[in-house]
């Protein structure tokens, strides 16, 4: 309802406000009043408060409401405000200049903004911008559409684990969801607080062909995007795909690693890696990290290029010099399909192409870009060099690139000469010094005269102003010619408009042709900032085999902030059981160990002196503490969920870290868990890393498994860690040194000191009693009776050793 006071009927602004939201119901209107955009009644109230305007009010003869508007220069900042704060916009422009209305301004909703179907470049991030839809019937059919490149896919899922994995992938910026799981609250409820995304609701319609599930979910994205953009809207070929041709990467895993987001502080592999100069390239960098290849001959190929831009640094250098200058082809192209393409668009499309032949000259014939040499020529011949941002603003095209705008243009020059020589005529004429023409928007052009000379203006001179010391005038031929200037001006704006508009639709011909340069050119730009990391900071070339080879390994993020002790691994399939105190660097080991892995996989080269790899099916992590306490699971709960998952997934090319499996509950259930699980991997025969304080483990009598420890040692000024990876078991955990480094009081330490050393008495006094009481047995004398007797004493003995 639009809020407001008084009897009488709404004034005809508000009318057609009203007329139009009632249209849009689920957005918020912003409508054009000159240079604001306006809101009304309970909306103006909602705008207000969500951006800290002040509120005012629309007054008329007979109603009042609450108004409240944002400049339109600054329109993107307070949009991009009110899509974070999960509002969606519909954008009311005037749609006729103001001179030329009849009446009342037409006004129409020229643009749908939500978070998942942005296309303005002020607006998108630099990543890939998807809008998902989600449905189900023959499994979890799950769909994504980037609304600013085109990019359409979608995957038919086994599982909902298996949805959340992939959803936390590519970070939808919108959720359309099926109805069945829109009303499903269990669903929803806990779908809302893993992705705290927009919803949104649309038809699930089926469309194309393939399982239900994913065709409803293709016909909901193609709907919602219709609806959004207008049914022009057509993406590329939906493609499916399916997660298992990629290395499986779970949320946990992508979020333990720090591929994307930070656990803590700023750093991610990706921002380590993203050296690159244009957005379609940093697009394609992160979906290389989403999904690693699974083949060796698609991963040689991308290190093949790679590697020769890190031999030539001369061409490495050359192509990211001129790749600075390439604007975003890709969303480019999909405004144009759309009509939305402005004049500096059309200006960054030749800035762009012009870089082509320079960049096909310093690859050679090895990396063919598409020939767009005529579309170049075209807008250099028709665009002026720095061209307004709206066509409606003029000065757009060349001139002399239309001859019909070009003498347009040359009868508006002379009407304008009219009046500007018509001051020195007029001054000459009357004998006035001070006389001069001016314009405003009321009177349009007038004379100007001052009050010393007020006697010699002569008689023809229509009185159009009165000010304190100067009276404006007008002569009947000046309308005249000001119509003629009005009617010039205004066709030559029409014409200019038509000529720009052939040029976008000389422009959108070449669609194909531009995805293709954007795709070429994303190539040439990851490879290119892959080559500049791998030089930067000492990277090598991986290789690749059954067995793991690596030697010198370094954390690729953890060394670009600290001083990194490089560490070398060599395992086959098998467990390999890494001891040593917290903060030794057991969990970096771990993590850098899967970082090199997936490295290798997306094509990189890897922070190693060198390193030969298998080929991995899935890397699973089991690192930190994590809980879900609204959702009644605690860290130990979560922790076992994760571990079950490995368990019940992995296979002999999966890579395992686990970190301190156990630790949740108490030392005898800990200790037994850990072992079964440390045992359960050894027989999948997976790459399984397994960081752990229970000693009780690296006793355990595997033909596969291998000890490692991370070195530390006490000196007098306490505990010195080394974080250099050394074969064999840790003498000890170092649990009461490291509580000292952490500033727990000395007294504290000193009690906890001397417990310790009782309990290790203890134990050691009970070990003793088992071996002494064994001994001493002799077993061929025993009765059943007696053996049952003993055997029930040293399983309390036993249950004592392990206690303590």
């Amino acid at each position: 309802m639009l809020k407001g006071e008084g009897p009488g009927p709404l004034p005809p602004l508000l009318q057609q406000y009203v007329e139009l939201r009632d249209r849009y119901p689920d957005y918020l209107l912003l409508f054009q009043v000159g240079d604001f955009y306006e809101c009304f009644g309970e909306d103006a109230e909602r705008l207000a408060r969500a951006l800290g305007l002040a509120l005012t009010h629309k007054t008329s003869k007979d109603f009042t409401t609450p108004m409240a508007g944002i400049p339109i220069r600054a329109f993107d900042a307070y949009a991009e405000r009110l899509l974070k704060l999960g509002f969606r916009l519909a954008i009311a422009d005037q749609v006729e200049p103001a001179e030329e209305a009849e009446g009342l301004v037409r006004r129409e909703v020229t643009q749908l903004l939500t978070p998942g179907t942005l296309v303005q470049e002020a607006l998108l991030p630099r990543e890939a911008n998807y809008l998902a839809a989600i449905a189900t019937g023959d499994g979890w059919g799950l769909a994504f559409l980037d609304v600013s490149t085109g990019e359409f896919k979608g995957t038919l899922l086994k599982s909902k684990s298996a949805l959340y994995d992939e959803l936390f992938r590519h970070r939808p910026a919108e959720v359309l969801l099926a109805p069945e799981l829109r009303e499903n609250p269990t669903f929803l409820e806990e779908f809302q607080k893993r992705f705290p995304v927009m919803l949104s609701e649309a038809p699930f319609e089926p469309v194309g062909e393939g399982p239900l599930a994913l065709r409803r979910a293709q016909g909901a994205l193609l709907a919602y995007a219709r609806y959004t953009q207008g049914e022009a809207f057509s993406p590329r070929p939906f493609r499916p795909y399916d997660p298992g041709a990629f290395m499986g990467l779970s949320e946990a895993t992508l979020r333990a690693l720090e591929v994307f987001e930070p656990l803590r502080g700023q750093d991610t592999l990706f921002a380590v890696l993203d050296e690159t100069r244009t957005a379609p390239g940093r697009r394609l960098l992160q979906a290389w990290l989403r999904h690693p290849l699974l083949e060796v001959g698609p991963i040689e190929a991308r290190l093949d290029r790679v590697e020769a831009f890190v031999r030539d640094s001369a061409l490495r250098e050359g192509v990211r010099r001129l790749l600075h200058r390439v604007s975003d082809l890709e969303r480019l192209a999909t405004r144009l399909e759309l009509g939305r393409a402005n004049p500096k668009d059309l200006a960054a499309l030749r800035r762009t192409l012009a870089v082509l032949p320079e960049l096909s000259a310093l690859l050679g014939e090895g990396f063919p870009l598409p020939e767009l040499g005529p579309l170049k020529e075209e807008l250099e011949a028709a665009l002026v060099e720095d061209p307004p941002l709206k066509v409606s603003e003029g000065g757009v095209i060349r001139e002399g690139y239309d001859p019909e705008l070009s003498a347009l243009r040359r009868a508006h020059e002379e009407g304008v000469a009219y009046f500007l020589a018509l001051e020195e005529q007029e001054r000459a004429r009357t004998g006035i010094p001070t006389l001069k023409v001016g314009y405003n928007a009321v009177f349009g052009y007038y004379l100007e005269v001052t009050r010393p000379y007020y006697d010699r203006v002569p008689p023809e001179y229509k009185p159009l102003q009165t000010l304190k010391d100067r009276q404006r005038y007008a002569l009947p031929e000046m309308k005249e010619k000001e119509r003629e200037l009005y009617r010039l001006e205004a066709l030559a704006r029409r014409r200019e408009e038509e000529v720009f508009q052939a040029l976008k639709e000389r422009a959108k011909r070449e669609g194909e042709a531009l995805r293709e340069a954007a795709r070429l050119l994303a190539e040439l730009d990851v490879y290119a900032a892959l080559a500049e990391v791998a030089v930067r900071y000492g990277y090598v070339r991986p290789r690749f085999g059954e067995r793991l080879f690596i030697r010198g390994g370094r954390h690729p993020v953890v060394e670009r902030r600290t001083a990194f002790v490089p560490n070398d691994l060599e395992m086959d399939h098998g467990l390999v059981l890494v001891t040593g105190p917290n903060m030794a660097g057991k969990s970096t080991f771990l993590r850098q160990t899967a970082l090199i892995a997936l490295l290798a996989q997306m094509g990189s080269f890897v922070p190693a002196e060198e390193a030969v790899l298998p080929l991995f099916d899935r890397i699973f992590t089991r690192i930190g503490a994590a809980d879900d306490l609204a959702g009644g699971r605690s860290t130990f709960m979560v922790e076992m969920e994760e571990v079950a998952q490995v368990l019940r997934e992995a296979t002999e090319k999966s890579l395992v870290l686990l970190d301190e499996v156990g630790r949740g509950t108490s030392s005898l259930d800990g200790v037994a868990i850990a072992t079964a699980v440390a045992e359960a991997l050894h027989e999948r025969r997976c790459y399984a890393l397994f960081a752990t304080h229970y000693f009780e483990l690296t006793a355990l009598n595997l033909p596969r498994l291998k000890n490692l420890h991370v070195a530390a040692k006490e000196e007098a000024g306490g505990l010195v860690f080394y974080h250099q990876v050394l074969p064999g078991p840790a003498s000890k955990s170092y649990g009461v040194e490291v509580a000292q480094m952490a500033g727990l009081p000395r007294e504290v330490v000193e009690r906890a000191r001397a417990l310790l050393q009782g309990l290790l008495a203890r134990r050691e006094g009970a070990l003793e009693g088992v071996l002494e009481r064994l001994l001493a047995l002799d077993p061929d004398r025993l009765t059943p009776l007696e053996a049952l007797k003993v055997l029930h004493e040293l399983r309390a003995l036993a249950l004592g050793l392990v206690r303590s």
